[in-house]
């Protein structure tokens, strides 16, 4: 999965085809005809309500592939608060820190495993903190050994 270019039509598709729910019960859920729900697949983007809808039909948190984006790419709001005077303050809830999916880990454990990314460059370009990541290892060294044996 590539967390960093995003294109939610083919996930849509790909969903539909591994759940194998009926175009008919698709369009009537979505109040659409086939024509629509081709568009969808082709799209990059969608509505936040057709999202969420998709969402429903097709049990799966679509949204949490973009929560995941942003863990990985958008940068930690202590840097940002950093770089301007004075911190604003807003009615919108705060999350007090990133949560790392499973997904989230294998990702980046594979990137290094791989040879993609050296340590260095995981923990510079995702924000990650040393002891975190050499933690992840660790677990992932020792699951790898329980397939092994």
């Amino acid at each position: 999965m590539n967390f960093k270019h995003i294109h939610i039509g083919n996930l849509i598709r790909q969903k539909v085809e591994e759940s194998e729910i009926d175009q008919d019960r698709i369009c009537k859920f979505l109040s659409c005809n086939e024509v629509d729900v081709q568009k969808m697949y082709n799209a990059q983007s969608l509505d936040c309500d057709i999202l969420l809808r998709w969402s429903k039909l097709l049990e799966y948190d679509f949204f949490r592939i973009y929560s995941q984006h942003l863990i990985l790419f958008a940068p930690p709001q202590n840097a940002r608060l950093n770089n301007t005077k004075t911190a604003i303050k807003s009615e919108l809830p705060e999350f007090k820190k990133n949560i790392y999916t499973v997904e989230i880990i294998n990702f980046i454990i594979e990137q290094i495993t791989s040879g993609l990314k050296t340590r260095t460059q995981v923990m510079e370009q995702y924000n990650i903190p040393r002891s975190t990541l050499y933690r992840w290892l660790i677990k992932f060294q020792n699951v790898e050994a329980d397939f092994i044996n």
